[in-house]
């Protein structure tokens, strides 16, 4: 959880907002994102280390943080405190979330966010995935800190797209969402495709309003990335393990990737892609629109 983050507000396409919208997401944004991370590293802790470093001492120093209730640890505040601000920051965001599902509700428009480390192919695999789409109404939302290139690349394949810069923020939240999706024209029985800042941590606790989370993960970040970063894949619905045409140069093992994802979430989904040979892509193709065919009838039967 970024509890304390110190995560800005964002803009959309370079606008710097300050939030203070009628558009109907009632946008007082009060997001109490007065993460003042200062991350003074000393943590209190005064190691002065006289001894001599050429003996081996025969064990290694791991730190273990985050232990406490509030899964994570800052100078000054207790975990009340931390649990306090945490709930505060998610409430706010799930009144936003909740405003964008009732949206995409509305349209029947199916949304995927899309999850994972920076480089693992995100954007060249969405490219790829709407090329293959066709006719299929679809819009895309990018999330990144700066720059605009990956919405260009998007609009590039003629899909509509909005960036949103995040700027010191670490992820997209409801707010943010919300926002860009005043400026998209969705229509009924369409595809939104949320691409997330490229990280593994923060974005694994913020509800955008999609319908589930989309975990991209690359042959090349190593098989143990699930375990080390198990809250995001436990979030995730599916996992795509990407860029498998390099896995005969990486030495890695798909079959343990895939352990570990299960490991962590017993549940989720696998399919083995590659945008770069379209190994897969038929399958993921499949999945998506087997989705949006499952929530159209869920809601016409409601």
């Amino acid at each position: 959880m970024c509890t304390v983050c110190g995560c800005g507000t964002g803009s959309v396409e370079g606008q710097s907002h300050s939030h203070d919208h009628s558009h109907g997401h009632d946008h007082s944004h009060e997001h109490g994102h007065d993460h003042g991370h200062s991350h003074d590293h000393s943590h209190g802790h005064h190691h002065h280390h006289d001894h001599d470093h050429s003996h081996d001492h025969g064990h290694s120093h791991d730190i273990h943080f985050g232990k406490g209730p509030a899964g994570v640890e800052v100078p000054g505040m207790t975990q009340e405190r931390l649990i306090e601000i945490e709930t505060d920051i998610l409430a706010k965001n799930d009144r936003y979330a909740d405003v964008n599902r009732a949206t995409l509700r509305g349209l029947n428009t199916f949304a995927i966010n899309l999850v994972s480390s920076p480089g693992s192919g995100k954007t060249t695999l969405l490219c790829k995935t709407i090329e293959m789409l066709g006719d299929q109404p679809l819009a895309v939302i990018e999330g990144d800190q700066q720059t605009a290139n990956d919405a260009e690349r998007i609009r590039a394949t003629g899909a509509p797209a909005v960036q949103v810069n995040t700027g010191k923020g670490c992820h997209l939240d409801g707010h943010m969402v919300g926002h860009a999706m005043e400026h998209l024209n969705l229509v009924e029985g369409s595809m939104l495709f949320i691409e997330n800042v490229g990280n593994l941590v923060c974005p694994a606790g913020f509800d955008l309003g999609e319908d589930c989370k989309v975990a991209i993960l690359s042959v090349t970040e190593g098989e143990d990335k699930p375990l080390k970063y198990p809250d995001m894949f436990t979030a995730s619905r599916i996992a795509l393990l990407n860029k498998v045409d390099l896995a005969p140069h990486c030495d890695v093992d798909l079959d343990l990737y895939e352990k570990n994802l299960r490991r962590v979430n017993p549940g989720i989904e696998i399919i083995r892609v590659s945008a770069r040979t379209g190994e897969g892509m038929d399958n993921w193709l499949n999945w998506l629109k087997g989705s949006l065919q499952r929530k159209r009838g869920t809601l016409a039967a409601e």
